[in-house]
């Protein structure tokens, strides 16, 4: 399967019910929250920037980014999913290199943040190979990441 046809569009009134049917596999969900959660966070805090992934002409993934910089003077990924029909055929990691592009434009961007649980394999071997390091930088339960954006 090409990755060439993956696009992100921003969240809107055609697409954002697809992305609250989507899910992620059994042993992801505990690691995630819905991202009918994310969607309605977006509405309560306007810096929050939703998107559906496509692949093809056809919803099969949520991400959500942060426009404004926060911890570790970094601005924040704030979600990433793939539906499990789609997982394991790159869209991830077509996807976020998208994500990171736009990220990229921000104002002052030096660092782009991820957060996840330590247990989320997927996500480890996704920000990793995307050149995301590890510095320590614990939040709770989650460990975050971070990836150094050249300006």
């Amino acid at each position: 399967m090409s990755t060439d046809n993956v696009k992100l569009v921003e969240l809107n009134a055609e697409n954002w019910y697809e992305c609250c049917e989507l899910e992620v596999s059994t042993e992801q969900a505990e690691h995630i929250e819905s991202n009918a959660i994310s969607i309605a966070q977006s509405k309560f805090e306007p810096t929050l920037k939703p998107y559906a992934i496509y692949f093809e002409e056809k919803v099969v993934g949520f991400l959500m980014f942060n426009s404004v910089q926060e911890e570790l003077d970094g601005y924040w990924v704030y979600r990433i999913m793939v539906d499990k029909e789609f997982q394991g055929k790159g869209i991830g990691k077509a996807a976020t290199n998208l994500m990171i592009s736009e990220m990229a434009k921000l104002p002052n961007v030096k660092k782009i943040v991820v957060g996840y649980h330590p247990e989320n394999l997927e996500a480890h071997n996704l920000y990793s190979g995307l050149g995301f390091i590890d510095n320590g930088d614990r939040f709770g339960k989650e460990m975050a990441v971070t990836k150094y954006i050249n300006q």
